[in-house]
């Protein structure tokens, strides 16, 4: 790529003050209505999350708020409007992803019922089961979603439980086999449960089906385990401990034929298997499409949770005075040191970028699945994209919370640590979202698979194996398909210069994308042509395959940014947007500079100009930085850090 030419450092702002609210319109986009009705919400139990209660009170507390979340009606918004819901997918996903700002035990307990449970039955049932929705979405049922098994984790298609179909009785069996077929993990399990959506390899007519869901009852009217099911309680965690997390085995549970959620697989009464997808493959991928509501929800709690912590370690920056600055001044301010402005500015442009990536791709599913649900023919190919994209969105979204959660924490000290001033307890609830909803790599290794087929149906029935047999005898070109109109690339002139030029640094990010794709192939074809299996062959290049998924939602979540900033038409809030945008894209490639050094997509002049660029946009975004926690609009009673407050002593 041609070297850029020097640019000043900039040490004052060179974008107009705006007001917060400017920016908060921004953020909250297509769904601002919603935002502001989920800010609203008044809990009587509205204590912030307690560090001092018992796992059992704190259980207590989470269930009666949940109770008093659905008596707002909000949570129906996402279902259809047969059901009492208002079939606005999108607006109920929202209201999920607010919920990251409060306690996130409640988050999870919210996304468990309304997410998981009542979600699978609406997208793999059908109009037998809209009365168990309908109880569902009204809190008269409390449920489950039985997935995960101790013996496979992540890898559901070799789940163990089995549902075998009885015609005589026109039952189905559902059964553990053995300790490793035990659920794990379960929301909601532990105490108050009573019905499950239980995923399991469906034998009927004497073939196996796949996995496929079921409506298990898990307690009887008395609240006792139901006759063959064993329940038990996973305890403490280390977090969200307002979440009654616990374990089921089933030891042939008999339920009605009526109990499969039969849209993508029905059984007749005499046995009769019929589907309308006829590929076991992309079946099973059709039905695991369920967890993608989860986690887009995940993704943007995580996000919400990062903010939050932002929030308050910005906060106490902007108040706290340490030691004294040029001669004859006084004590400074922490946020005026290059350092601690390096360690929460570029956290908080990235929040902004991920903001409009998550807004984005809840547009997407909104849509797709509203259309599915109007009885329009499924896209597969956007389907598959939608996953992926949900994949790595919610693994960068919760890596990075995890990393701004731990850089505030350390950037306001000792105070940090307090449990009364949230950030502990931030870190501790958001510890898991790294691995639940699919852990993180698998994830990655997901939106790595799309890219190497393209995401095309025909490869749907292929398994990592089949994936490396594929790309390694196949042509794989990693063209790079643009997610924003050409519209916005054409108005990219307006860009800065040097290591701000928006082409340039889009450019690079295409680049590196596209490379790590056609050299994972290359690798791939290279040890199946000198002898490796093509397990062997998947397995050697894995690392490789991370760093190409990486790449990719990079770039996607770049191109969500300059879009959201293409649709302002507030040129002083785009004057403050493009800084921000600016400080994302360059701390990642400060972060990501050797790579791009090694393989000479960058020049040393140009690296050494981004670590200036960087420093230079700190300084710019300073006089910005309260504007830029305030537009996240929390709810000042949401904000319980008393480091946070504006007579803090600390």
């Amino acid at each position: 790529m041609s070297e850029v030419t020097d640019v000043p450092i900039r040490t004052e702002p060179t974008a107009e003050p705006v007001p917060a609210a400017a920016l908060t319109a921004v953020l909250d986009g297509r769904w601002a209505s919603q935002r502001e009705q989920a800010r609203r919400i008044e809990l009587r139990h509205r204590e912030p999350p307690a560090f001092d209660l018992d796992t059992a009170a704190h259980r207590t507390r989470v269930t009666e708020q949940l109770r008093e979340l659905g008596a707002t009606g909000l949570p129906m918004e996402g279902f259809a409007a047969a059901v009492g819901g208002a079939d606005d997918i999108g607006g109920g996903m929202i209201l999920m992803e607010m919920l990251g700002y409060r306690d996130l035990s409640l988050m999870v307990k919210a996304g468990v019922q309304w997410g998981l449970f009542a979600g699978a039955i609406q997208a793999l049932g059908t109009e037998q089961h809209h009365e168990t929705l309908r109880r569902a979405v009204e809190l008269e049922v409390l449920g489950c979603f039985a997935m995960t098994e101790a013996g496979h984790g992540s890898d559901v298609q070799s789940l163990l439980t089995t549902a075998t179909y009885d015609p005589d009785t026109q039952t189905f069996d559902v059964h553990s086999p053995g300790p490793a077929a035990r659920k794990e993990y379960i929301g909601n399990a532990a105490r108050d449960g009573e019905l499950a959506v239980v995923f399991a390899q469906l034998v009927s007519g004497g073939a196996d089906h796949g996995v496929h869901a079921l409506l298990v009852p898990i307690r009887d009217a008395d609240g006792r385990p139901a006759t063959g099911v064993t329940i038990g309680d996973c305890g403490r965690k280390a977090g969200l401990n307002g979440v009654d997390n616990g374990r089921l085995s089933f030891d042939h549970v008999r339920v009605p034929r009526e109990a499969l959620l039969d849209r993508y697989g029905h059984v007749a009464p005499d046995g009769t298997y019929s589907s309308p997808i006829e590929s076991k493959g992309r079946r099973f991928f059709t039905m695991l499409g369920t967890l993608v509501r989860g986690r887009v929800s995940v993704s943007g709690a995580a996000q919400n949770a990062a903010k939050h912590a932002l929030v308050i370690a910005t906060r106490r920056a902007l108040q706290r005075h340490q030691f004294t600055g040029a001669e004859g001044g006084g004590e400074v301010l922490l946020m005026d040191y290059r350092a601690h402005q390096r360690r929460l500015l570029p956290a908080l442009a990235t929040s902004y970028a991920l903001s409009f990536a998550q807004n984005e791709l809840t547009s997407t599913l909104h849509d797709l699945w509203t259309a599915r649900d109007a009885g329009e023919p499924v896209d597969d190919r956007a389907q598959r994209e939608l996953e992926a994209r949900a994949a790595g969105l919610k693994a960068i979204s919760t890596w990075h919370a995890s990393a701004t959660i731990q850089a505030c924490r350390e950037a306001s000290g000792g105070a940090g640590y307090l449990a009364e001033n949230a950030l502990p307890q931030l870190r501790s609830d958001t510890d898991v979202f790294t691995t639940f909803e699919g852990d993180n790599t698998v994830l990655l290794q997901l939106v790595g698979k799309g890219l190497l087929t393209d995401y095309s149906a025909q490869f749907e029935d292929l398994d990592w194996r089949g994936v490396a047999r594929f790309a390694a005898e196949g042509f794989v070109g990693a063209a790079i398909e643009r997610t924003v109109p050409r519209g916005v690339f054409r108005r990219l002139g307006r860009g800065g210069e040097g290591v701000r030029d928006r082409v340039w640094q889009l450019g690079l990010l295409e680049d590196r994308e596209k490379h790590l794709v056609e050299t994972l192939a290359s690798r791939l074809r290279h040890a199946r042509s000198g002898g490796a299996d093509s397990f062997t062959a998947f397995n050697s290049v894995q690392p490789h395959l991370l760093h190409a998924a990486r790449a990719h939602v990079d770039r996607i979540v770049l191109e969500a940014t300059l879009a959201a900033i293409d649709a302002c038409d507030d040129p002083a809030v785009v004057g403050v947007l493009e800084l921000v945008c600016d400080l994302h894209v360059l701390s990642g490639l400060e972060r990501d500079r050797g790579w791009y050094l090694e393989h000479k997509r960058m020049s040393d002049r140009e690296s050494k100009e981004i670590t200036r660029a960087v420093d230079a946009l700190c300084v710019e975004l300073r006089p910005h930085a309260s504007t830029l926690v305030e537009a996240f609009a929390i709810p000042e009673h949401w904000i319980t850090a008393e480091i946070a407050q504006p007579d803090s002593a600390y």
